[in-house]
């Protein structure tokens, strides 16, 4: 059997492919390098966004942001143990409602495709929509408050209001993360568990695994690299991610759920014209390193392990 000879590809060809190709590249080369360039220098400098010039102070941003500065290292100390909290509830929670879930989803045969669409609505509706509807649930006089009142748990209300307690906001603002993150974890499992061989469930049950035995088992340690997945986008959302926090609690009440990526927000744009533009990008170019090195380390663990 022959093959049909390979047609050579003319240079008008490959002039007009660079054309259609061109304007991407330099629209990336603009809105992408340029800007990350940019905000890299910035880290360098301080100004307010008005002034025609920088002023350039080498690495003392990173020194106020971490340790020097008696008004900006406190409060990037305490956004840091915020966002820990975050970092670390907000993964292990998803984790632990997706997969079960998906798991369930699994065995449903009728009306998988609906159930899977209500599960996935809240990712695709308006976020500040969503975060709104939360703020009037968890209000004084709102939803949660009102059921805790007809179950009869009145002790358990919190008359402030659930994002208005220092005790309760940040667990609350968990709460709202993780719901918000468990539509897409579940998503990605259920593609894993859909894509397990059938005979190795099989001959699971042959050797008298049951139910539960089988998933702990047999499907999660199959599903490991979803969860390194999942993890590493909870990760990246909850270090860098800030809307929720934004429009629900601006931070409050007082700090208790300030994050860095809020406080990086506030020193951008909330300053009166102070140039602290420089401090903003300084910060943010720390969250770009920790990002980095969490998802080196993730992608190594997986590797390890697999």
């Amino acid at each position: 059997m022959t093959t049909a000879p390979r047609r050579r590809i003319r240079p008008y060809e490959t002039l007009t492919g660079y054309l259609f190709v061109g304007p991407a590249v330099v629209l990336f080369c603009v809105m992408g390098l340029y800007t990350v360039g940019y905000g890299f220098a910035l880290s360098f400098a301080t100004w307010n966004g008005f002034t025609p010039n920088w002023t350039w102070v080498g690495l003392d941003n990173y020194a106020d942001l971490l340790w020097r500065s008696p008004v900006y290292a406190p409060r990037v100390r305490h956004a840091a143990v915020n966002t820990l909290w975050v970092m670390i509830a907000a993964p292990a929670l998803t984790v632990a409602v997706a997969f079960p879930l998906a798991v369930l989803l699994n065995r449903v045969k009728r009306f998988q495709s609906v159930l899977r669409s209500v599960y996935f609505l809240p990712y695709v509706t308006s976020g500040v929509a969503v975060f709104f509807a939360w703020q009037y649930i968890l209000q004084p006089d709102g939803a949660v408050n009102f059921l805790l009142d007809g179950l009869g748990l009145g002790s358990l209300q919190q008359p402030q209001g659930w994002l208005g307690n220092p005790s309760t906001a940040m667990p609350t603002m968990i709460v709202v993360t993780v719901w918000g993150h468990v539509p897409v974890a579940m998503l990605l499992y259920l593609t894993g568990l859909q894509g397990i061989d059938r005979s190795v469930l099989e001959a699971a049950e042959l050797d008298g695994a049951g139910w539960w035995r089988t998933n702990a088992s047999v499907v999660w340690p199959l599903v490991r690299p979803i969860t390194a997945i999942v993890v590493l986008l909870n990760l990246r959302e909850s270090l860098q991610g800030f809307q929720t926090f934004l429009v629900m609690t601006n931070g409050g009440p007082g700090d208790h759920t300030n994050v860095l990526g809020l406080e990086a927000y506030r020193l951008a744009f909330l300053k009166n014209l102070a140039p602290t533009l420089g401090l903003a990008s300084a910060l943010g170019w720390i969250l770009f390193a920790v990002a980095l090195v969490l998802a080196l380390i993730n992608l190594r663990a997986l590797r390890s392990r697999t």
